[in-house]
Protein backbone atom coordinates (compact mmCIF):
# COMPACT_ATOMS: atom_id res chain seq x y z
CA UNK A 1 0.00 0.00 0.00
CA UNK A 2 1.29 3.73 -0.61
CA UNK A 3 2.47 5.49 2.42
CA UNK A 4 0.25 8.41 3.19
CA UNK A 5 2.06 11.53 4.86
CA UNK A 6 0.41 13.46 7.82
CA UNK A 7 2.97 16.02 7.96
CA UNK A 8 0.66 18.03 4.92
CA UNK A 9 -2.50 16.18 5.41
CA UNK A 10 -4.67 17.23 2.55
CA UNK A 11 -8.72 15.81 2.41
CA UNK A 12 -9.03 12.94 -0.08
CA UNK A 13 -11.76 14.31 -3.07
CA UNK A 14 -14.33 12.41 -4.61
CA UNK A 15 -12.33 11.85 -7.59
CA UNK A 16 -9.59 10.56 -5.72
CA UNK A 17 -11.63 7.90 -3.84
CA UNK A 18 -13.08 6.51 -6.97
CA UNK A 19 -9.20 6.46 -8.29
CA UNK A 20 -8.46 4.83 -5.07
CA UNK A 21 -11.63 2.18 -5.44
CA UNK A 22 -10.90 1.23 -9.17
CA UNK A 23 -7.30 0.73 -8.39
CA UNK A 24 -8.25 -1.94 -5.39
CA UNK A 25 -10.91 -3.75 -8.06
CA UNK A 26 -8.24 -3.77 -10.76
CA UNK A 27 -5.83 -4.94 -8.40
CA UNK A 28 -8.19 -8.01 -6.91
CA UNK A 29 -9.04 -8.90 -10.58
CA UNK A 30 -5.06 -8.93 -11.15
CA UNK A 31 -4.42 -11.41 -8.09
CA UNK A 32 -7.56 -13.33 -7.97
CA UNK A 33 -9.06 -14.33 -11.42
CA UNK A 34 -11.36 -15.30 -12.75
CA UNK A 35 -13.22 -13.85 -10.37
CA UNK A 36 -17.25 -12.52 -10.22
CA UNK A 37 -18.23 -9.22 -9.20
CA UNK A 38 -19.93 -10.69 -6.32
CA UNK A 39 -16.87 -11.89 -5.00
CA UNK A 40 -15.05 -8.25 -5.75
CA UNK A 41 -17.99 -6.68 -3.52
CA UNK A 42 -17.03 -9.05 -0.40
CA UNK A 43 -13.57 -8.96 -0.67
CA UNK A 44 -13.52 -5.10 -0.95
CA UNK A 45 -16.72 -4.09 1.02
CA UNK A 46 -17.88 -2.02 -1.71
CA UNK A 47 -21.41 -2.06 -2.75
CA UNK A 48 -22.04 -4.02 -5.66
CA UNK A 49 -23.31 -1.14 -7.78
CA UNK A 50 -19.70 0.64 -6.57
CA UNK A 51 -18.44 -2.68 -8.21
CA UNK A 52 -20.77 -2.53 -11.23
CA UNK A 53 -19.44 0.69 -12.30
CA UNK A 54 -16.10 0.48 -11.70
CA UNK A 55 -16.26 -2.96 -13.70
CA UNK A 56 -17.80 -1.09 -16.65
CA UNK A 57 -15.51 1.64 -16.74
CA UNK A 58 -12.87 -1.04 -16.49
CA UNK A 59 -14.67 -3.19 -19.91
CA UNK A 60 -15.27 -0.12 -21.42
CA UNK A 61 -10.87 1.02 -21.23
CA UNK A 62 -10.59 -3.19 -22.09
CA UNK A 63 -8.44 -3.48 -19.26
CA UNK A 64 -10.89 -6.38 -18.16
CA UNK A 65 -13.06 -9.03 -19.92
CA UNK A 66 -15.66 -11.13 -19.48
CA UNK A 67 -14.32 -15.22 -18.95
CA UNK A 68 -16.38 -18.35 -18.11
CA UNK A 69 -19.48 -18.90 -16.05
CA UNK A 70 -19.06 -18.95 -12.49
CA UNK A 71 -20.88 -22.76 -10.90
CA UNK A 72 -23.31 -22.05 -7.79
CA UNK A 73 -25.53 -24.48 -6.54
CA UNK A 74 -28.50 -22.15 -7.12
CA UNK A 75 -29.28 -18.54 -8.93
CA UNK A 76 -28.14 -16.68 -11.21
CA UNK A 77 -24.34 -17.95 -12.64
CA UNK A 78 -22.07 -14.87 -12.44
CA UNK A 79 -19.72 -14.38 -15.53
CA UNK A 80 -16.21 -14.50 -14.13
CA UNK A 81 -13.71 -11.51 -14.55
CA UNK A 82 -10.40 -11.83 -15.62
CA UNK A 83 -7.56 -9.33 -16.95
CA UNK A 84 -7.32 -8.38 -20.95
CA UNK A 85 -3.91 -9.92 -21.74
CA UNK A 86 -4.50 -9.01 -25.51
CA UNK A 87 -5.06 -5.08 -24.33
CA UNK A 88 -2.09 -3.88 -23.18
CA UNK A 89 2.17 -4.01 -23.82
CA UNK A 90 4.86 -3.30 -21.50
CA UNK A 91 8.11 -2.33 -22.80
CA UNK A 92 11.14 -3.64 -20.20
CA UNK A 93 14.55 -2.67 -20.59
CA UNK A 94 17.43 -4.20 -18.75
CA UNK A 95 20.84 -2.18 -19.07
CA UNK A 96 23.41 -4.08 -17.92
CA UNK A 97 27.33 -3.16 -18.45
CA UNK A 98 27.88 -6.32 -21.50
CA UNK A 99 24.90 -5.66 -23.09
CA UNK A 100 20.75 -4.40 -22.80
CA UNK A 101 17.35 -6.45 -23.27
CA UNK A 102 14.37 -5.31 -24.22
CA UNK A 103 11.11 -7.29 -24.32
CA UNK A 104 7.46 -6.53 -24.91
CA UNK A 105 5.65 -8.10 -21.92
CA UNK A 106 1.33 -8.71 -21.58
CA UNK A 107 0.05 -8.18 -18.22
CA UNK A 108 0.97 -11.27 -16.53
CA UNK A 109 4.82 -10.55 -17.57
CA UNK A 110 4.62 -13.07 -20.04
CA UNK A 111 7.39 -11.99 -22.92
CA UNK A 112 5.92 -11.54 -26.48
CA UNK A 113 9.05 -10.03 -28.10
CA UNK A 114 12.76 -9.45 -27.20
CA UNK A 115 15.77 -7.74 -28.64
CA UNK A 116 19.41 -7.26 -27.97
CA UNK A 117 21.87 -4.76 -28.55
CA UNK A 118 25.36 -4.00 -27.08
CA UNK A 119 25.71 -1.34 -24.21
CA UNK A 120 27.50 1.04 -25.60
CA UNK A 121 30.13 2.92 -23.31
CA UNK A 122 29.03 6.17 -24.50
CA UNK A 123 25.72 7.21 -22.79
CA UNK A 124 24.90 9.49 -25.79
CA UNK A 125 26.23 6.47 -28.33
CA UNK A 126 23.90 4.16 -26.44
CA UNK A 127 20.42 6.13 -25.95
CA UNK A 128 20.17 6.96 -29.69
CA UNK A 129 20.43 3.10 -30.24
CA UNK A 130 18.23 2.30 -27.82
CA UNK A 131 15.08 4.70 -28.98
CA UNK A 132 15.46 3.48 -32.36
CA UNK A 133 15.30 -0.17 -31.10
CA UNK A 134 12.43 0.53 -28.51
CA UNK A 135 10.58 2.76 -31.58
CA UNK A 136 11.15 -0.36 -33.92
CA UNK A 137 10.03 -2.82 -31.54
CA UNK A 138 6.57 -0.22 -30.86
CA UNK A 139 6.05 -0.56 -34.64
CA UNK A 140 6.48 -3.86 -35.21
CA UNK A 141 3.10 -4.36 -32.89
CA UNK A 142 0.46 -1.74 -33.89
CA UNK A 143 -2.31 -4.12 -32.51
CA UNK A 144 -1.18 -3.38 -29.17
CA UNK A 145 -2.00 -0.13 -26.72
CA UNK A 146 1.10 0.31 -25.02
CA UNK A 147 1.51 1.35 -21.55
CA UNK A 148 4.50 2.84 -20.68
CA UNK A 149 8.18 1.33 -20.60
CA UNK A 150 10.00 0.44 -17.06
CA UNK A 151 13.97 0.40 -16.79
CA UNK A 152 16.05 -1.40 -14.82
CA UNK A 153 19.70 0.23 -14.41
CA UNK A 154 22.62 -1.12 -12.89
CA UNK A 155 23.12 2.68 -10.51
CA UNK A 156 21.15 4.79 -8.79
CA UNK A 157 18.10 7.26 -9.52
CA UNK A 158 17.54 10.17 -8.77
CA UNK A 159 13.79 9.83 -7.52
CA UNK A 160 12.40 12.77 -8.00
CA UNK A 161 13.97 13.47 -11.50
CA UNK A 162 14.52 10.02 -13.04
CA UNK A 163 17.89 10.75 -14.09
CA UNK A 164 20.48 8.16 -13.69
CA UNK A 165 23.09 9.90 -11.12
CA UNK A 166 25.88 6.86 -10.55
CA UNK A 167 26.83 3.68 -11.83
CA UNK A 168 29.99 2.76 -11.60
CA UNK A 169 29.57 -0.20 -13.45
CA UNK A 170 28.87 1.38 -16.35
CA UNK A 171 31.27 4.19 -15.80
CA UNK A 172 28.14 6.78 -16.24
CA UNK A 173 27.43 10.03 -14.33
CA UNK A 174 23.86 12.22 -14.26
CA UNK A 175 22.41 10.75 -17.59
CA UNK A 176 18.80 11.40 -18.53
CA UNK A 177 17.36 8.41 -20.37
CA UNK A 178 13.75 9.36 -19.58
CA UNK A 179 13.60 12.50 -21.73
CA UNK A 180 14.57 11.29 -24.80
CA UNK A 181 12.80 8.18 -24.08
CA UNK A 182 9.57 9.54 -23.55
CA UNK A 183 10.35 12.46 -26.32
CA UNK A 184 10.51 9.36 -29.10
CA UNK A 185 8.09 6.83 -28.01
CA UNK A 186 5.10 8.95 -26.53
CA UNK A 187 5.04 6.82 -23.52
CA UNK A 188 5.29 7.41 -19.67
CA UNK A 189 8.60 6.06 -18.97
CA UNK A 190 10.07 4.91 -15.21
CA UNK A 191 13.82 3.93 -14.51
CA UNK A 192 14.93 2.20 -11.25
CA UNK A 193 17.83 0.80 -9.85
CA UNK A 194 17.75 -3.08 -11.06
CA UNK A 195 18.24 -4.65 -7.23
CA UNK A 196 15.03 -2.33 -6.33
CA UNK A 197 12.92 -3.08 -9.37
CA UNK A 198 13.60 -7.22 -8.69
CA UNK A 199 12.86 -6.24 -5.21
CA UNK A 200 9.44 -4.83 -6.33
CA UNK A 201 8.40 -7.52 -8.91
CA UNK A 202 8.72 -10.07 -6.25
CA UNK A 203 6.24 -8.48 -3.37
CA UNK A 204 4.44 -7.09 -6.11
CA UNK A 205 3.37 -10.28 -8.39
CA UNK A 206 6.23 -12.46 -7.30
CA UNK A 207 6.10 -15.53 -4.90
CA UNK A 208 6.72 -13.27 -2.00
CA UNK A 209 3.90 -11.30 -3.15
CA UNK A 210 2.60 -9.40 -0.25
CA UNK A 211 5.95 -9.62 1.95
CA UNK A 212 6.76 -6.50 3.60
CA UNK A 213 10.34 -7.25 4.73
CA UNK A 214 12.34 -8.50 2.02
CA UNK A 215 16.15 -7.80 0.46
CA UNK A 216 16.89 -8.48 -3.45
CA UNK A 217 20.57 -8.66 -3.67
CA UNK A 218 21.49 -8.76 -7.00
CA UNK A 219 25.08 -9.93 -7.94
CA UNK A 220 26.20 -9.17 -11.44
CA UNK A 221 29.35 -6.80 -12.72
CA UNK A 222 28.69 -5.26 -8.79
CA UNK A 223 26.24 -5.84 -6.18
CA UNK A 224 23.18 -3.77 -5.44
CA UNK A 225 20.95 -4.33 -2.61
CA UNK A 226 17.00 -3.18 -2.92
CA UNK A 227 15.30 -3.20 0.42
CA UNK A 228 11.26 -3.81 1.07
CA UNK A 229 10.87 -2.03 4.63
CA UNK A 230 7.22 -2.07 6.24
CA UNK A 231 5.77 -2.73 2.92
CA UNK A 232 7.55 -0.12 1.41
CA UNK A 233 10.86 0.59 -1.11
CA UNK A 234 13.45 2.47 1.08
CA UNK A 235 15.12 4.88 -1.43
CA UNK A 236 16.33 7.86 0.91
CA UNK A 237 16.01 11.49 0.25
CA UNK A 238 17.79 11.26 -3.22
CA UNK A 239 16.88 7.47 -4.08
CA UNK A 240 20.43 6.60 -3.04
CA UNK A 241 19.69 4.19 0.20
CA UNK A 242 20.66 0.55 0.21
CA UNK A 243 24.28 1.12 -1.51
CA UNK A 244 25.55 -1.63 0.54
CA UNK A 245 27.65 -3.14 -2.07
CA UNK A 246 29.95 -0.36 -1.42
CA UNK A 247 30.17 -0.76 2.17
CA UNK A 248 33.70 -0.89 2.58
CA UNK A 249 35.17 -4.38 4.15
CA UNK A 250 38.63 -3.10 4.11
CA UNK A 251 40.09 0.25 3.42
CA UNK A 252 43.14 -1.29 1.91
CA UNK A 253 41.19 -3.85 -0.14
CA UNK A 254 40.98 -3.66 -3.59
CA UNK A 255 39.65 -0.96 -5.82
CA UNK A 256 35.80 -0.45 -6.44
CA UNK A 257 34.78 1.58 -9.27
CA UNK A 258 32.65 4.52 -7.26
CA UNK A 259 36.42 5.20 -5.95
CA UNK A 260 36.65 3.60 -2.79
CA UNK A 261 38.70 0.35 -1.63
CA UNK A 262 37.28 -2.97 -0.51
CA UNK A 263 33.90 -2.68 -1.40
CA UNK A 264 31.16 -5.93 -1.14
CA UNK A 265 31.32 -5.57 -4.42
CA UNK A 266 34.96 -5.59 -4.91
CA UNK A 267 35.26 -9.21 -3.09
CA UNK A 268 31.92 -11.06 -4.30
CA UNK A 269 30.62 -9.45 -7.68
CA UNK A 270 31.17 -11.47 -10.83
CA UNK A 271 33.65 -9.33 -11.78
CA UNK A 272 35.56 -10.01 -8.44
CA UNK A 273 35.42 -13.53 -9.09
CA UNK A 274 37.11 -13.36 -12.57
CA UNK A 275 39.65 -10.80 -11.39
CA UNK A 276 40.68 -13.30 -8.58
CA UNK A 277 40.57 -16.11 -11.13
CA UNK A 278 42.60 -14.82 -13.50
CA UNK A 279 45.21 -13.22 -10.81
CA UNK A 280 45.47 -16.74 -9.32
CA UNK A 281 46.08 -18.25 -12.85
CA UNK A 282 49.15 -15.87 -13.46
CA UNK A 283 51.00 -16.56 -10.30
CA UNK A 284 50.71 -20.07 -11.30
CA UNK A 285 52.38 -19.23 -13.97
CA UNK A 286 54.66 -17.12 -12.94
CA UNK A 287 55.79 -19.56 -10.36
CA UNK A 288 56.81 -21.67 -13.04
CA UNK A 289 54.80 -25.29 -12.27
CA UNK A 290 55.38 -27.61 -14.92
CA UNK A 291 51.61 -27.89 -16.11
CA UNK A 292 50.67 -24.83 -18.37
CA UNK A 293 48.77 -22.22 -16.52
CA UNK A 294 44.71 -22.32 -17.54
CA UNK A 295 43.79 -19.52 -20.14
CA UNK A 296 42.58 -16.27 -18.40
CA UNK A 297 38.74 -16.36 -18.48
CA UNK A 298 36.75 -13.32 -19.23
CA UNK A 299 32.99 -14.22 -18.83
CA UNK A 300 31.54 -15.42 -15.28
CA UNK A 301 29.41 -18.15 -17.25
CA UNK A 302 32.83 -19.53 -18.15
CA UNK A 303 34.03 -19.36 -14.74
CA UNK A 304 30.99 -21.46 -13.95
CA UNK A 305 31.76 -24.18 -16.30
CA UNK A 306 35.29 -24.46 -15.15
CA UNK A 307 34.15 -25.14 -11.77
CA UNK A 308 31.20 -27.32 -12.91
CA UNK A 309 34.54 -29.23 -14.91
CA UNK A 310 36.35 -29.44 -11.47
CA UNK A 311 38.68 -26.70 -12.00
CA UNK A 312 40.76 -26.72 -8.57
CA UNK A 313 41.09 -22.88 -9.06
CA UNK A 314 37.84 -22.55 -9.75
CA UNK A 315 36.30 -23.83 -7.33
CA UNK A 316 38.25 -21.96 -4.63
CA UNK A 317 37.21 -18.78 -6.42
CA UNK A 318 33.64 -19.84 -5.79
CA UNK A 319 34.37 -20.60 -2.38
CA UNK A 320 35.71 -17.41 -1.69
CA UNK A 321 32.78 -15.36 -3.50
CA UNK A 322 30.37 -17.21 -0.82
CA UNK A 323 32.68 -16.60 2.19
CA UNK A 324 32.44 -12.77 0.91
CA UNK A 325 28.19 -13.42 0.30
CA UNK A 326 27.94 -14.62 3.34
CA UNK A 327 29.73 -11.29 5.63
CA UNK A 328 27.89 -8.97 3.43
CA UNK A 329 24.31 -10.64 4.10
CA UNK A 330 25.21 -11.11 7.81
CA UNK A 331 25.49 -7.44 7.80
CA UNK A 332 22.07 -6.94 6.24
CA UNK A 333 20.63 -9.64 8.80
CA UNK A 334 22.21 -7.77 11.64
CA UNK A 335 20.93 -4.08 10.13
CA UNK A 336 17.78 -4.96 8.91
CA UNK A 337 16.41 -8.14 9.76
CA UNK A 338 14.15 -8.71 6.71
CA UNK A 339 11.93 -11.86 7.01
CA UNK A 340 13.60 -12.91 3.13
CA UNK A 341 16.39 -12.21 1.42
CA UNK A 342 16.61 -13.08 -2.61
CA UNK A 343 19.92 -14.06 -4.25
CA UNK A 344 19.80 -12.57 -8.20
CA UNK A 345 22.22 -13.22 -10.82
CA UNK A 346 24.04 -16.36 -12.58
CA UNK A 347 25.56 -16.99 -9.14
CA UNK A 348 22.28 -18.85 -8.29
CA UNK A 349 23.41 -21.82 -10.95
CA UNK A 350 25.96 -22.59 -8.64
CA UNK A 351 23.92 -22.26 -5.17
CA UNK A 352 24.29 -25.76 -4.10
CA UNK A 353 27.80 -25.26 -3.69
CA UNK A 354 27.72 -21.95 -2.43
CA UNK A 355 24.60 -21.38 -0.15
CA UNK A 356 26.73 -23.92 2.76
CA UNK A 357 29.29 -21.09 2.97
CA UNK A 358 26.97 -18.49 3.13
CA UNK A 359 24.71 -20.46 5.66
CA UNK A 360 27.43 -21.20 7.67
CA UNK A 361 29.46 -17.60 7.70
CA UNK A 362 25.81 -16.13 7.84
CA UNK A 363 24.95 -18.25 11.12
CA UNK A 364 28.74 -17.15 12.63
CA UNK A 365 28.24 -13.65 12.05
CA UNK A 366 24.29 -12.71 12.02
CA UNK A 367 23.73 -12.54 16.13
CA UNK A 368 20.43 -10.68 15.90
CA UNK A 369 18.31 -13.92 15.92
CA UNK A 370 16.40 -13.30 13.13
CA UNK A 371 14.83 -15.88 11.48
CA UNK A 372 15.62 -14.21 7.38
CA UNK A 373 15.60 -17.38 4.63
CA UNK A 374 17.92 -16.58 2.24
CA UNK A 375 16.52 -17.77 -1.16
CA UNK A 376 18.24 -18.11 -4.28
CA UNK A 377 15.69 -16.74 -7.55
CA UNK A 378 15.53 -19.11 -10.93
CA UNK A 379 17.45 -16.92 -13.28
CA UNK A 380 15.41 -18.47 -15.86
CA UNK A 381 12.13 -16.17 -14.94
CA UNK A 382 14.63 -13.37 -15.76
CA UNK A 383 13.82 -11.35 -12.40
CA UNK A 384 15.41 -8.21 -13.58
CA UNK A 385 12.63 -8.15 -16.51
CA UNK A 386 10.37 -8.57 -15.03
CA UNK A 387 11.05 -5.63 -12.65
CA UNK A 388 10.88 -3.19 -15.17
CA UNK A 389 7.31 -4.72 -16.23
CA UNK A 390 6.52 -4.21 -12.18
CA UNK A 391 7.48 -0.29 -12.36
CA UNK A 392 4.68 0.33 -15.58
CA UNK A 393 1.86 -2.27 -13.67
CA UNK A 394 2.37 -0.81 -10.00
CA UNK A 395 0.88 2.50 -11.41
CA UNK A 396 -1.89 1.21 -12.96
CA UNK A 397 -2.74 -1.60 -9.87
CA UNK A 398 -1.67 0.39 -7.31
CA UNK A 399 -3.48 2.90 -5.54
CA UNK A 400 -1.30 6.42 -6.28
CA UNK A 401 -2.38 8.68 -2.81
CA UNK A 402 -0.94 12.41 -3.18
CA UNK A 403 -1.62 13.04 0.14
Amino acid sequence: MPRIEFTNPQVASSETARDINRSIVLNLIRTDQPISRADLARATGLQRSTVSLIVDQLMGERWVVEGAVGNLPRGRKPRLLRLNNDRAGIIGINIMPRGTTIVLADLNYSFRDEVSIPTAPEPRDFIKSLCTQVRNLIRAHPDIAFEGIGVSIPGRVDYASQKLVFAPNLGWKQVDLKTPLERTTRLAVQIENAANACALAEVWAGPYKGTRELIAVTVSEGIGTGIIANGHLVRGGTGAAGEFGHVSFNGDGPACGCGSRGCWEAYASNSAAIKYYNCRISKSGAQGNRAPAPAAVSSFSDLILLAEGGDVIAGEVFDRMANYLGIGIAMLINALAPSIIIIVGEVTRVWGRINPIVQRVVQERARTHASTRIVPLDNSTRPRLRGTVALVLQKHFQPQLSV
